[in-house]
């Protein structure tokens, strides 16, 4: 049991971390995983007043032992804490059993997740998303709950409020309508990103473990102002910006980061933001490389358990971001370590504005290939409007006017066949 105690005079928002820890873990990992907690508290804005760990496997009841809930107890007592935040899943029975004799607001880490992604929601899809990751976590529960609830009358207790036997099926009811405006949603941005390939733009996704620096680097490579703080979890609504690749047009987009254990529901809930990743023609994984190696390769191991299976071969750019924090002689070390982890990687400093370059050439090196010809345009008003498509749809690399107009061209073989389409009638004259 541990008292924070530069803190405890502190009114408002006072919570106690605890976590469970399985009997020869490795305690290093376990420090890493209840840093996390901490984070996680930070970034929903309350203030820690205590924390508490143990050691041993999970009792059904109360999560701890039943010795352990009574000494938390006495925490909370002391330290006037508002609310018990549990690093562990915590089962329906579990939180209504710590609540009852705590006598305060028991969460677990997801329900916590899901209070930072609610303050974080600002646009009315971003909301809808999060109802519907907390209709999804409730569902499973709501016949406990409604039991458990029935029994003694608990206001708050899950922040639930009135109860009735109809629960469940509303909260069906109520995720059928979500799900349904969300997937209309889903076919808007389906047709946005159809018209901007037709456009010529190259999709990109930044994507990464929370807090490993994607939306420093957005700002870095797009000369873009976004929010950028050290917490977790602070971009939520994907950001599209135009990427200047050398002439080639690109959209880079700046997604919500990934966390270990992170619950198929809420990955569920956030799906059309992820496909903003699962559809791109490339994704920039960043990864913070200032991390020791068995910590990047967990977090690697979390971004690919997200992704894989849904990403269907598109490339991966393993980009390792804070370089400048770690000695240069040291990097090839690291890259040896974690380099079967790593795809396509590349060493830059987002804040320092250094690699940027480098970057730029990988992403050139990995987007889908563009063919390259050699146009002949009528020298005429036509021809004139056709240079100027030309110039919106792709890349020209040298223009030379003769009787008729010469150019060198890049672009995506279907822009180049409608290119070709359109010059046909023009040569047969």
């Amino acid at each position: 049991m541990k008292i924070l105690a530069e803190q405890k005079s502190s009114n408002e928002n006072r919570v106690i971390l605890v976590k469970r820890t399985i009997p020869n873990s490795d305690l290093e990992r376990e420090e890493y995983l209840f840093q996390e907690l901490r984070e996680l508290v930070k970034a929903a804005g309350y203030l820690p007043v205590g924390e508490l760990k143990q050691t041993r496997y999970p009792d059904s009841k109360y999560q701890l032992g039943r010795g352990k809930i009574e000494e938390l107890a006495e925490l909370v007592r002391d330290t006037g804490a508002d609310k018990v935040i549990f690093y562990n899943r915590l089962s329906t029975t579990q939180l209504f059993n710590i609540s009852e004799v705590c006598k305060c607001q028991v969460i677990d880490k997801f329900q916590l997740i899901l209070e930072i992604f609610a303050k974080r929601a600002t646009t009315h899809r971003s909301k809808l998303q999060v109802e519907l990751a907390k209709l999804r976590y409730e569902v499973p529960r709501a016949r406990a709950v409604v039991s458990l609830l029935k029994k003694e009358e608990r206001p708050g207790f899950m922040g639930l409020g009135d109860y009735e036997d109809s629960y469940e099926q509303d909260l069906k009811k109520r995720i059928v309508r979500i799900e349904s405006e969300l997937g209309s949603a889903e076919k808007d941005d389906e047709s946005l990103r159809d018209l901007r390939h037709r456009r010529g733009f190259s999709l990109i996704s930044l994507a990464g473990y929370t807090n490993a620096g994607k939306s420093t680097l957005f700002n870095a490579i797009v000369d873009e102002s976004v929010e950028t703080k050290d917490m977790l979890f602070t971009t939520l609504i994907p950001m599209t910006r135009a990427l200047d690749l050398g002439g080639r047009k690109a959209l880079l987009t700046d997604t919500v980061g990934f966390i270990e254990d992170l619950p198929h529901w809420l990955v569920d809930a956030f799906k059309s933001t992820l496909d903003e990743i699962f559809l791109s023609d490339l994704i920039l994984l960043v990864v913070d490389v200032s991390e020791k190696p068995e910590m990047i390769l967990q977090k690697l191991s979390t971004a690919h358990d997200t992704l894989w299976d849904r990403i269907q071969g598109v490339p991966i750019v393993t980009v390792f971001n804070k370089a400048d924090l770690v000695d240069e002689s040291e990097l090839d070390g690291i890259l040896e370590k974690i380099g079967y982890m790593a795809p396509n990687p590349v060493f830059i400093s987002a804040k320092e504005g250094t690699g940027m370059a480098a970057l730029k050439v990988e992403i050139l090196k990995h987007l889908p290939p563009w063919c390259f010809c050699s146009l002949s345009l009528p020298n005429s008003e036509k021809g004139m409007s056709v240079l100027s498509w030309l110039y919106e749809e792709g890349v020209v690399h040298r223009v030379e006017f003769k009787e008729r107009i010469l150019v060198d061209y890049e672009a995506r073989a279907e822009i180049i066949n409608r290119a070709h389409a359109l010059l046909e009638p023009q040569q047969q004259t």
